[in-house]
């Protein structure tokens, strides 16, 4: 049996956590191990965690020195990571029980580098809202980023493929799964597992909510025009790709066309005729 990780970048979401621990050893697949690195929280978090996991010797328990931000945090889970397969976790989400069963049982050839699957959209206290709609079959190629079809969490992949990337960059403070989404797909093919795996919460103090999603917004631009540079892109869709990144609109711009009926169609009958 494959070992995956389970990584958790934490920050004072310890209130939350005890739902996100009771999904994870309710799991159908049982070869696994929990990487939690605390991002120097302030409040009583690491208290709560540490009650909470001091009998189970599958989870490990990491500290910032101070706080580093969470590009930073998530690729310093990946240093203590063992498993084969890796998947991030937020630590106030949660996973169905068979998620991590299913995440490695569809590793089934060499050329498949990762995984994703569909999310629950939950209220604060983590119950089914509505189905994330946006995430959907995705055609993988150069000129995918992510936008403005979306695949997210559960997101798993192999760790040798991650050495292969430069790895997430931990200067990110926000859009750190995208940028970590498009490197590993740059390495291989990615299977997409058509059934709801995990939990995500709408809470006020979420990092992707609401507050924060211009900076989200922007982050994610950058990911986006750092990924064409790496991909040697000079041109999309016979516009000039920027040397240096100015403004978020500038680059979803350079996207407009993948909206178009045109493209969408061609996309389909490619992955139906499995181009």
């Amino acid at each position: 049996m494959k070992k995956i990780s389970v990584l958790i970048a934490h920050y004072n979401n310890g209130k939350y956590f005890e739902d996100c621990y009771a999904s994870l050893i309710s799991q159908t697949y049982h070869n696994w191990e929990v990487i939690i690195v605390d991002d120097a929280s302030t409040d009583n978090s690491l208290e709560v965690i540490k009650e909470i996991i001091k009998d189970d010797n599958r989870f490990a328990l990491y500290e910032n020195t101070e706080n580093k931000g969470c590009g930073f945090t998530k690729r310093k889970c990946m240093e203590y990571a063992t498993g084969e397969i890796c998947g991030y976790l937020d630590p106030d989400d949660a996973l169905y029980p068979t998620a991590l069963e299913e995440s490695v049982n569809a590793y089934t050839n060499d050329s498949m580098v990762a995984t994703y699957s569909k999310m629950m959209m939950c209220d604060e206290n983590l119950i089914d809202q509505k189905e994330f709609s946006s995430t959907k079959q995705i055609y993988n190629n150069r000129y995918f980023f992510n936008f403005p079809i979306q695949f997210s969490h559960f997101f798993t992949f192999k760790k040798n493929t991650y050495l292969q990337t430069s790895g997430i960059n931990p200067n990110l403070r926000s859009a750190v799964d995208q940028d970590l989404y498009l490197k590993i797909l740059e390495l291989g093919n990615v299977m997409f597992i058509n059934k709801v795996l995990y939990k995500y919460r709408l809470h006020s103090g979420g990092i992707s909510q609401q507050s924060t999603k211009h900076v989200a917004k922007d982050s994610f631009a950058f990911v986006i025009h750092d990924t064409m540079k790496r991909r040697n892109i000079k041109n999309i869709h016979n516009r000039q790709i920027p040397d240096v990144y100015h403004t978020s609109d500038e680059i979803y711009s350079l996207l407009d066309y993948q909206v178009s009926f045109l493209y969408r169609l061609q996309i389909k009958l490619k992955l139906f005729f499995n181009l």
